[in-house]
Formats: structure tokens, sequence, C-alpha cells
């Protein structure tokens, strides 16, 4: 049976929980107006704000305003340990959390959520560079005090093991960096430290370092190490500028001297191979001149024996051919009736002779010619050598 018909709801109460009222009307849904009134002096009964009441109701007065004052400090407690529970972690970033203590997990980035306080949250950038600059007196190989400035990059590689491995990882970072640049300054000759040995130092400096980060376990990687320009002490820089120029002027008088003779040896060198090759190639021509008028000879000795005349002829005429067509000057003989000699002078001969080095054709010349003239007379000696042998 409904609630609203004749008969129902025999405990005189209506859907909304209320009961009927003396003037037999039945209370209908509840007003909003009449809720916030209430609100309004239950709130006001809590902060002294309310109508007094009899001694019968105070004490249950002061338990309400108590308890609903309790439940508003909860109520607050609980927001702002929600507030500070939850964290965004960035993309540069990432979080390790430890629960009672102890290493819980890593957490990346996005928003996240801990317990505190029975959990701890360590915050870190983990790819930001980081850098710091150390510098002081070192004593060198060779016994000598100077100032190396120092620049050291880095960065966090493991976040648990910069956390919870070491404590105050970037203080223990500083005094293995101070160790390993003395080590590697105390290893190097002075003049090294001041020129050209920094790269080499630098990159020592790092690797020894980078050695003592992961024996340490401090999840931190380094990633430069820049030595800036060493100096002397002030009081005795002038000294040490002294030496500096005057092994840049011994360097700069090595330099000249080294290209001086990078310029003259080559050349001399030249000479004396050309040298060699011309003896080479006299010799050559001399032997291979030899074997040729040899070789000229013994068959000038047997076409002589065939025909004497006419070799002794023909040699002749060779003979005069060759020293004439070497000569400037010309002369013609007169003929049978008595006519004086001739003189001609072919100046296009004497003028091309006069351009051109004439000392060795005339000294093949020479030779042809005595060899010519020995191989007539050998010629006209044989027969009679033939004769007497008979």
């Amino acid at each position: 049976m409904a609630w609203n018909e004749p008969g129902g709801n025999s405990n005189n109460q209506d859907p909304w929980g209320g009961k009927r009222r003396n003037n037999g009307d039945r209370k209908g849904p509840p007003d909003l107006d009449e809720a916030f009134r209430k609100l309004q002096e239950s709130l006001n009964g809590l902060f002294g704000g309310g109508k007094k009441r009899g001694d019968d109701g105070g004490g249950s007065g002061k338990r309400g305003g108590f308890g609903g004052l309790l439940g508003i400090g909860l109520v607050v407690l609980a927001a702002v340990w929600l507030y500070s529970a939850v964290y965004v972690v960035d993309e540069q970033e990432q979080a390790v959390v430890l629960r009672f203590g102890k290493y819980y997990e890593t957490v990346g980035p996005g928003l996240n959520i801990y317990f505190p306080p029975l959990d701890r949250k360590y915050l870190e950038n983990v790819t930001r560079e980081r850098a710091y600059t150390k510098q002081g007196q070192m004593l060198t190989e060779d016994e000598n005090i100077v100032e190396v400035p120092l620049t050291v990059q880095y960065k966090i590689s493991n976040l648990q093991d910069f956390v919870l491995s070491v404590d105050q990882p970037e203080i223990s970072l500083q005094h293995a960096t101070e160790s390993a640049l003395r080590h590697v300054v105390g290893s190097t000759a002075m003049d090294q430290v001041l020129t050209e040995g920094r790269e080499l130092m630098a990159s020592e400096i790092k690797e020894r370092l980078q050695r003592f980060m992961d024996t340490y376990r401090t999840g931190i990687t380094i990633t430069q190490v820049n030595v800036q320009n060493a100096a002397a002490p002030r009081e005795v820089q002038e000294a040490f500028d002294d030496v500096i120029r005057a092994r840049e002027d011994e360097q700069r008088s090595r330099n000249q001297a080294e290209t001086y003779a990078n310029g003259v040896v080559p050349e001399a060198r030249g000479q004396a191979q050309r040298i060699l090759e011309d003896a080479n190639g006299y010799r050559d021509e001399t032997v291979s001149r030899a074997k040729g008028e040899a070789d000229r000879f013994t068959k000038l000795v047997a076409e002589y024996r065939k025909a004497p005349e006419v070799t002794r002829e023909r040699l002749y005429l060779d003979t005069m051919q060759e020293v004439f067509s070497n000569t400037s000057k010309v002369l013609v003989t007169g003929n049978k009736n008595g006519q004086s000699n001739l003189l001609y002078l072919p100046l296009d001969k004497m003028v091309e002779s006069g351009r051109n080095t004439s000392t060795s054709v005339t000294g093949a010349a020479a030779t042809s010619n005595e060899a010519n003239a020995r191989a007539a007379a050998d010629l006209q000696q044989q027969p009679t050598r033939t004769r007497e042998s008979r």
C-alpha cells in the first residue's frame, strides 16, 4: 500500500523520514533554506555565536561543538596532507622515495603520490649540467709552484646512489677533484702545465676523477674538465714571463733553422744527384762510343780489304764533309786554268753557330776526325805490313 493512501505507513512517517504533525498534515520534502539556516546555527553554536540554552541542554551543546571543531580540524589536516602528498615530477627530474627510511622506488616524470611521514622523497634534476670551479697552488714534477684554475662539469646519472650511497656527494666530488688535480700536476713538468700540456692534463684529470666517483658510488658522471690558463704565483710572475719569452724565442729560432735546413738540404741532394746522373751518362756515352768506334773500325777493315782505293777516298770525303759542316768558312779552290781561290763566308751558318754552343760538337768532331785519320793511317800501313810479313 502506498504511503499516501489511507491506512498506509503505520509508523506515521513519510518517505523523507519525517513524522506526522499534530495537526495531521504530513511533512513534505526538506527545504533548502531551512537546511542552510540550521547549518548556520550549528556553526554559530560551535564558535560561540548561538543562543544560550538552559542547564539541561548545556552539556550536550558543548559536546556537539567540540565534536564539530574536531571534525573540521581533521578535514583541514587531511587536505594539507593530501596537498603535500601529491607531487609532480618534471621531464628533467627524477624522485627517490624512501619508506620507513629504506629505499622503495625511483619515480619518473608525471603525477605521483607518497605517504608522509611514512615516506620521504628526494627530487633532483638529472639532466642539467652542473659545474663548479677549483683553483689552487700546485707543485709540479720539477718542483715549481703554479696556480691552476679548473672547471668541472657533471650531472647526476644514478639518483639512488646520489641520495643513499654518500653523504653530500658534491662535497666528495670537490675533494676528489683536488686530489686528482694534485696527482696529475705533480707528475707533469712546469712548461707542459703552462703551455701545450693543458689538454692532456684535462683528459687525465677527468679519467681519474670519474674513477673516484665510480668507486665511491656517488651516482655522478663527469662530462667535461677544463684546465684554464695556469700561471705562476704573483711573487715570481715576472721571472716566469721571462722564461716563457725565452722559450718562445728558442722555439722560433729552431723553427727558422728547420725551415732553412728543409730548403738547403733537398737542394744540395738534388745537385749531388744531378752530378751523379751526369757522370753516369758521360760514362755510358764514352763506353758506348768506344764500342761503336771499335765495331766501326772492324767493319771498315773488312771493306778496306775488298777495295782499298775506294775506301780511302770515301774516308777522305767523309772527313772533309764533317769538318766543313762545323766551320763558318768555306774555301773554294780555283780550276785547272790557274784562277785564284775564292773564300766563301756563309753568314747564316755563322749566325746559327753563334747562337748555339759548339763546344761539345767540336769535341765530338775532333774525336771523329782523329778516329778517321787513325783508321786511314792504319789502312795505309796494313798492306805494307802484309807485304813485310810475306
